[in-house]
């Protein structure tokens, strides 16, 4: 583990500094004579100034021996040599060197405090207007804001990295406002616990029944649910978390969640038997989906009577006949408007869409075909020979800086361009995502949904295609007969298996799917690395660039974390002159797979026919191709698209050697390795098994427990999902809002 070192001297010179994000590379020079190189977030540095630093010392192979600055102590030079070398280094925009001299020459050891409080002395000095005094007092005012926002901030171990986006937000008041309310850290998406503004606000003497602390509390537990899925908490059940989570009486919360139905922050209504709290833009996302899609489905504007006719002729035109469960999907998807089709591996999900896809052409209809995730849209274009593409650049995704959350360019006013939309993987579709689908869909436009209803939910709130299903509004096809074709494939075969609740086979190792038992965490990690590096790709010609070894859990021995570290290692080993850069615990090196771990609206990313765009996207997989050597950028490869990242979007990247089951969905992989060893009861689930047997094309490779893999075939648990859109497409709920 990295040792914590300090070195306290005064800022000799930067070396690179990036204005928008704070990363700095500066040489200081110690107390005891010695130059130290300091990398990390300290905006606004500038020669001259005294520095304390903690960190951990890392190697760069290039630059040597640096400092990664973990907390920080700064203060302003005092001596007047110290002060005219910080305002002649151009800290402060209008200042050079000759301006920075008379200042000094005139004012001495007391010329920073003239610049920030009276700056009409600097009128005192040749070639200065008030205005040009104005603006350079103006401009130094502005770094000593950041500057006293990030020292309030570290007083309570929060990064540097925070004052940057908390001066974007709020400007020259960031600090005001953070001190007039600290709860607004975790209101917002800052990445603050609420653990960590509330002791904030204690220690700066707020009291514990205050309404900014009862309405925040509040909030951040309808929040921290969406993050588990919940559309909605109900009433009884907030409440009492809410007052778990202050240690505190009812009578407070219950009057905090007035005040916040009152303002319009939380909408509160009957759905069944409960009373449901919803935050607003949840709520409006849940009654537009079901207004929407029952518009869709009960439109009579839909009927093809040559639908049969041309279904007969596809059939002989692709030398095939349909089953009759394949056959009444194409033929709803030609006289309905809204048609769900799900189904297990195997069961022809994509014969049933190669089929729709044919009808529709023959009918003349426009068509858009989409998925939630790049890799899901590539495979649906694959399978389909049509172009595919995310759900969200369909929609013309882009991030509002003032709402502080994704808007799309395709809505209500500006619908797309198309009669017919189908869209795959439909279970990792969140209700979010969902309403702004609808939202952009023409009337009269058809709709086909695909996925496996089995599989995961999705990441986000909502449980769209179970709640689709089970409303018993939608025309719904649920295939499941297993072709002759695909029941040759021991891994279908063992993934129906489990879905029944039995556990996969054990003893039969050939084909496509093997079982490696092994019940010691060590045993098991040795031998997906031996299966990664060597017997995979020398015994079944398979690259270790497409072998994905998946695990339920991200801890533990032989979690994703471990997994990875291990395997980078194997696998994209460290050489001289190979590029690296540390951060915080991990190393990327050039040639790593890399996952993008949140999504980031504002990456800029370029095809190679010059083609370009905007957006990474959460579970986006990539391969680092170069960087620079001050580790101030690295080059990424996502499938077709490049895009460079600053050094502070690494905290935005994983290692992908090994993932978690959750980040897999949608995603299909040549080979999988799935590792099954002990983990949190809750992950040790039978969607958790099913999912990750059907992630593997052509080899699967399961390592691990026995005793594990039976108890998760049994474990039918599923998390209980508050979602309200299933009753309201029962009930025939009309959008209010």
């Amino acid at each position: 583990m990295d040792t914590l070192c300090t070195y306290e001297g005064d800022v000799h010179s930067i070396i690179f500094q990036n204005a928008d994000n704070g990363y700095t590379v500066l040489r200081l020079l110690t107390d005891e004579a010695e130059v130290v190189t300091l990398v990390g977030c300290i905006p606004c540095v500038a020669p001259g100034e005294h520095l304390i630093a903690n960190g951990t010392m890392e190697t760069h192979p290039q630059h040597g021996e640096q400092m990664k600055v973990v907390e920080l102590e700064r203060r302003l030079p005092e001596e007047e040599d110290e002060i005219y070398a910080y305002l002649a280094s151009g800290v402060c925009k209008g200042l050079g060197p000759a301006t920075a001299r008379r200042i000094v020459d005139r004012f001495g050891v007391e010329s920073l405090d003239v610049i920030e409080r009276e700056p009409e002395k600097l009128r005192l000095l040749k070639g200065f207007t008030p205005k040009k005094a104005q603006d350079i007092s103006k401009a130094f005012c502005l770094q000593m804001g950041l500057r006293r926002l990030m020292a309030f901030l570290a007083t309570y171990q929060l990064s540097p990295l925070l004052a940057m986006e908390l001066r974007r937000r709020y400007g020259d008041n960031a600090l005001a406002v953070v001190q007039a309310n600290p709860y607004l850290l975790s209101m917002e998406d800052l990445g603050v616990a609420f653990a960590s503004a509330d002791e904030m606000a204690m220690a700066m003497g707020m009291e514990e029944d205050s309404a900014h602390r009862m309405e925040a509390a509040v909030l951040f537990e309808l929040r921290h649910n969406e993050q588990n899925g919940h559309s909605f908490l109900p009433k009884d059940k907030l409440l009492q978390a809410t007052c778990q989570l202050l240690n505190c009486d009812l009578l407070p919360v219950e009057q905090a969640l007035e005040r916040l139905i009152a303002q319009g922050s939380i909408r509160c209504e009957q759905v069944a038997n409960v009373e449901g709290c919803y935050l607003r833009r949840l709520w409006e996302a849940e009654v537009t989906a079901c207004a929407r899609m029952l518009a869709l489905a009960q439109s009579d504007a839909y009927k093809s009577p040559h639908a049969e006719r041309a279904l007969e002729k596809i059939e002989a035109e692709q030398g095939l006949t349909y089953a009759p469960l394949q056959r009444e999907a194409v033929r709803l998807a030609a006289q309905k408007g809204v048609v769900v089709l799900t189904g297990g591996p195997g069961t022809g999900k994509t014969t049933s869409v190669r089929g729709i896809v044919a009808l529709f052409q023959s009918m003349g209809l426009d068509m858009l075909l989409c998925a939630p995730t790049g890799r899901a849209a590539k495979r649906m274009s694959e399978l389909t020979g049509m172009e595919a593409q995310t759900i969200h650049r369909m929609l013309g995704m882009n991030w509002n800086e003032a709402l502080r959350q994704t808007t799309f360019t395709k809505n209500e006013q500006e619908p797309l361009e198309a009669h017919a939309v189908i869209v795959d993987e439909v279970s990792m579709v969140d209700l979010t995502l969902f309403s702004a689908l609808l939202r952009a869909l023409r009337p009269g436009t058809r709709l086909v949904l695909v996925g496996d209803h089995d599989q995961l939910p999705s990441v986000g709130a909502g449980n769209v295609l179970s709640d689709l299903i089970r409303s018993g509004k939608i025309d719904t096809v649920v295939l499941r007969e297993v072709f002759r074709q695909a029941e040759q494939s021991a891994i279908i075969r063992n993934a129906h298996q489990v879905n029944l609740g039995n556990p996969p086979d054990f003893a039969s190792n050939q084909g496509d799917y093997f079982f490696l038992c092994r019940r010691d965490a060590q045993r098991a990690v040795d031998t997906v690395a031996e299966l990664c590096q060597t017997r995979l790709p020398d015994k079944m010609g398979i690259p270790m660039d497409q072998i994905q070894v998946l695990t339920a859990t991200r801890k533990g021995p032989t979690g994703t974390i471990a997994l990875n570290r291990t395997l980078q290692a194997l696998l994209n080993p460290p050489q001289k002159e190979k590029l690296e850069k540390h951060w915080g615990e991990q190393v990327f090196r050039v040639g790593d797979r890399v996952m993008q771990t949140k999504n980031n609206y504002d990456v800029i990313w370029e095809k190679e026919d010059g083609t370009v765009g905007t957006g990474m996207f959460n579970g986006d997989i990539g391969k680092i191709i170069d960087m620079d050597t001050g580790g101030e950028w690295v080059e990424l490869q996502f499938d077709d698209r490049t895009a460079v990242y600053t050094a502070d979007l690494l905290s935005h990247l994983d290692l992908a050697y090994a993932q978690t089951v959750h980040k897999a969905q949608g995603s299909e992989y040549r080979a999988v390795v799935l590792v099954a060893m002990p983990a949190a009861q809750s992950l040790l689930v039978r969607g958790v098994l099913y999912t990750a047997l059907t992630r593997a094309r052509e080899l699967l490779v399961v390592v691990g427990d026995d005793v594990v893999l039976r108890a998760m075939a049994a474990n039918e648990r599923r998390q209980r999902r508050y979602s309200g859109l299933r009753w309201r497409l029962a009930h025939g709920e009309d959008e209010t809002t």
